[in-house]
């Protein structure tokens, strides 16, 4: 069956400073089909993305949707045409229901005047009704957890009625049972004539869902294949340059005597119920469990940023109260929060202020002054042995990619020298190169002599890097599994416990 092109970016140039981030990028999107963009982090598949959303003025090139000439001056004109993006790190009005994110900007109105609630609330609930989504429309976006806003995110792209829709790492915070609904979704957009365009560094949703691959590398269009054509080797080559042989680096740390104890953590305010458990000396113990289980509430109630009403945490026999993140650094503690826009990054500062700013103490001099030669030397030492892709120190932190953002607060972290890496989807939003950096980072760690606790979505990360792994269900310890002798059948059943 032909398809119509729907859209058609030809020589698509953007410069910033210090770094061509395009270089003449083609893509060529038809209508009714599934075309994947893929790329290391830095690649500037979301740089072409917000091109094409009026996000980014382009330096040179063409845009055509429709066979007519497009050139969007922002997002809201963007929608407007039918051109919508559902981004990777949300961008929503928190204090806000679910209703008002989605008709933000275009509010119905009564005689022009006064918002038309009930239409509001019939439409919305006509949107999640038709795409299977199980929502109240009037909860607080700040309550639900990230899964339900991003599908909150998916309808309101679907919701303009929109030609081209853009998903960004759109399974990045899903369960697999959520990535099954999203795919029906995208099946049913597709049949409507829907051209998409998904953004994705997970090779086997690449590989089943897509029509289309365009590879993209260091700002250039590589290829543009045919999905049933390309393995996942092909795909790799492609995007890194070179082969990518192993997935995961050889476990070579020695897990030592227990150091960190969790007895009994309830949570004020949360679902967490005495959740027990032990940590070793240079062991990496994953955190499995569905959505909602308790995986984040647990790291976030060790770090302090959660209240807990009862329990104890003691690193090396010296008990920890941890009441705050402050305290909890001093103690030995750090933590790689899940959401990088709004928790991990200070988006306006440059990358050595986000690299230094949980360890001024050590660029102190005479107590007071702050070294600039100090910074200066940890911030490149780590952005050498990050491999992160930057014009310089000074670069805004929010201008880079997910990926390299996520290699600037590892960084940060690792500067205060703590003892437990508290790790909450550390690879989440990251390509395949970049990953396997990442978990080579993780066991030079344990091999240290540090204590790793690692949450991830992602079954065989936790199965190809961690030792132990303890399954969360329901806000509780529902058991726990040696990772060399497991299967992911059995963290599953775990995970259902109790739920």
């Amino acid at each position: 069956m032909a398809h119509d092109v729907l859209l058609k970016m030809e020589g698509i140039s953007k410069t910033f400073p210090g770094v061509k981030a395009l270089d003449g990028v083609n893509l060529e999107v038809k209508a009714g089909t599934v075309h994947a963009l893929m790329g290391e982090n830095g690649a500037g598949k979301s740089t072409l993305m917000k091109c094409l959303f009026g996000m980014y003025k382009k330096d040179a090139g063409h845009i055509y949707l429709e066979g007519k000439e497009i050139d969007f001056k922002s997002s809201k004109e963007a929608l407007d045409n039918g051109v919508a993006m559902v981004h990777q790190e949300l961008n929503q009005a928190l204090k806000r229901n679910v209703m008002d994110n989605i008709w933000l900007g275009r509010y119905p109105k009564i005689a022009g005047i006064m918002v038309d609630e009930h239409k509001m609330r019939k439409d919305t609930e006509a949107v999640f009704e038709e795409l299977g989504i199980n929502v109240d429309v009037r909860r607080i976006m700040g309550d639900m957890p990230v899964s339900q806003r991003q599908m909150v995110e998916i309808a309101k792209a679907v919701s303009y009625n929109s030609k081209v829709i853009v998903f960004d790492e759109p399974t990045s915070s899903l369960t697999e049972e959520e990535v099954e609904h999203l795919f029906e979704i995208i099946n049913m957009l597709r049949d409507r004539g829907v051209g998409i365009i998904y953004i994705s560094h997970k090779m086997a949703e690449i590989k089943r869902i897509s029509d289309e691959i365009t590879v993209m590398r260091d700002g250039q269009w590589v290829a543009t294949k045919p999905a049933a054509e390309l393995e996942m080797n092909d795909i790799i080559r492609l995007m890194v340059g070179r082969e990518l042989t192993n997935q995961f680096p050889p476990k070579t740390n020695k897990v030592g005597e227990v150091t960190l104890k969790v007895e009994n953590i309830t949570g004020q305010y949360n679902q967490l119920r005495d959740v027990t458990f032990e940590a070793h000396k240079g062991e990496v113990l994953g955190i499995a469990g569905l959505d909602s289980s308790g995986r984040t509430e647990t790291l976030e109630s060790i770090f302090g940023i959660r209240t807990r009403k009862s329990g104890t945490i003691t690193l090396d026999g010296k008990k920890c109260l941890n009441r705050n993140a402050g305290e909890s650094i001093k103690n030995g503690f750090a933590l790689l929060t899940e959401e990088r826009r709004a928790t991990g990054i200070f988006g306006v500062l440059s990358i050595r202020e986000n690299t230094v700013i949980s360890s001024l103490k050590r660029h102190k001099r005479f107590g007071i002054f702050l070294s600039d030669k100090s910074q200066k030397e940890d911030t490149q030492y780590y952005i050498d042995a990050m491999h992160t892709k930057t014009p310089s120190q000074e670069t805004q932190i929010r201008s880079l990619s997910g990926g390299n953002q996520q290699k600037v607060i590892i960084g940060r972290w690792l500067l205060t020298e703590p003892e437990v890496l508290l790790l909450d989807e550390p690879t989440r939003g990251i390509d395949v190169g970049a990953k396997y950096e990442i978990y080579q980072l993780i066991l030079d760690l344990a091999n240290k002599g540090k204590t790793v606790l690692m949450v991830s979505s992602e079954m065989p990360e936790l199965l190809g890097v961690c030792d132990r792994i303890i399954v969360m269900s329901g806000g509780r310890v529902a058991g726990e599994v040696d990772a060399r002798n497991t299967t992911q059948e059995e963290i599953m059943t775990l995970a259902a416990k109790y739920v």
